[in-house]
């Protein structure tokens, strides 16, 4: 059966997809009232985000657009040092899209929340005329505890950054698939809590969290540098990339510095800190491949000291890297 207009009608036939969808995935004691919004008991400091995912093809290896949905929004909020609490869920859902294909991704979406401890609380459906596709709106709601301090205004000469592990892998996966190429290079999408958790609990002084989504290391090492007033040098035998991303990479002339992800991190950390907060890391599922990539210096922008000893800038990503990879 296919999602048709009557599914976006508020009537019988979307009652049943709420109920035999939905519901059947999302259900929990706040969303099960149906009210017109979530009440929720929120003290103290929150941190609020939200993020749009139009990714092509909607499953992919090593994710798909629900698991991406629920990820993308979380880990934007532990980037903050938040602990993430509730999503909300918006779908727009083209004529034609398969019910078997979303309930997949609900399912996908539903096990990903649980895994990662957030509780999908409110939601919202629409049905428009198109050719099967989906795209999911996240919002998510995360406690900031008391004493926590992460910005990218925070980094200062001296800091080191860590990086969680390889780079491209998502990009490159998504682009395999939409031209067609035979190859094993999966998504790392993943949702990134142990590596917070952990450098917290055993007293790191985290100064700057990001993840590295689109645009890539690049810009966002450049946005902290921009945000900072600091400088950054990278060092390139240090940047790690699987050996089929990068012989990916070569063939078709792209810079696993400015690809996408969706499971990777850095991590700017004091001097002291570093060694332990990289132990600490390489413990984690989603950092055992963690590095130090460089450090924090006087001056302005990304360099980055090259394999055969002289320097090149980093500058941010221009134009449009891949369309729809999140």
């Amino acid at each position: 059966m296919k999602i048709n207009m009557s599914h976006g009608s508020g009537g019988k036939a979307s009652a049943e997809l709420m109920r035999n969808i939905f519901g059947k995935y999302f259900g929990n004691e706040v969303l099960d009232k149906m009210e017109d919004a979530a009440v929720l008991d929120l003290p103290g400091k929150i941190a609020y985000s939200t993020d749009s995912f139009v990714v092509t093809p909607v499953v992919f290896k090593g994710g798909d657009i629900g698991k991406l949905s629920v990820c993308g929004t979380v880990n934007d909020l532990l980037m903050l040092g938040a602990e993430p609490k509730y999503l909300t869920a918006g779908f727009i859902l083209e004529e034609g899209l398969e019910l078997d294909q979303l309930e997949t991704i609900v399912a996908s979406m539903a096990e990903t929340a649980k895994k990662a401890g957030v509780v999908i609380v409110a939601g919202d459906t629409k049905v428009v005329e198109g050719r099967g596709g989906l795209f999911i709106n996240t919002s998510g709601i995360g406690l900031i505890p008391e004493g926590r301090d992460v910005s990218a205004a925070n980094c200062e000469q001296g800091d080191v950054i860590l990086l969680s592990g390889t780079l491209g892998d998502h990009h490159a996966c998504i682009l395999s698939a939409r031209m067609e190429i035979e190859n094993n290079i999966a998504s790392d999408c993943a949702c990134l809590n142990d590596i917070p958790n952990t450098l917290f609990q055993h007293g790191i002084h985290v100064k700057t969290m990001r993840d590295v989504t689109r645009g890539g290391l690049a810009t966002v090492l450049n946005e902290i540098a921009d945000t900072s007033q600091c400088g950054v040098e990278l060092r390139e035998d240090d940047i790690p990339v699987h050996p089929e991303v990068m012989g990916f990479c070569d063939i078709l002339g792209l810079d696993p510095l400015t690809m996408g992800n969706e499971g990777k991190m850095i991590v700017i950390v004091p001097e002291e800190d570093a060694e332990k907060a990289l132990t600490l890391m390489k413990e984690t599922a989603v950092g055992r491949d963690a590095v130090i990539i460089g450090k924090a210096t006087a001056g302005k922008g990304v360099v980055m000291k090259t394999r055969i000893g002289g320097s090149r800038v980093v500058d941010v990503l221009y134009g449009e890297g891949l369309p729809r990879i999140c």
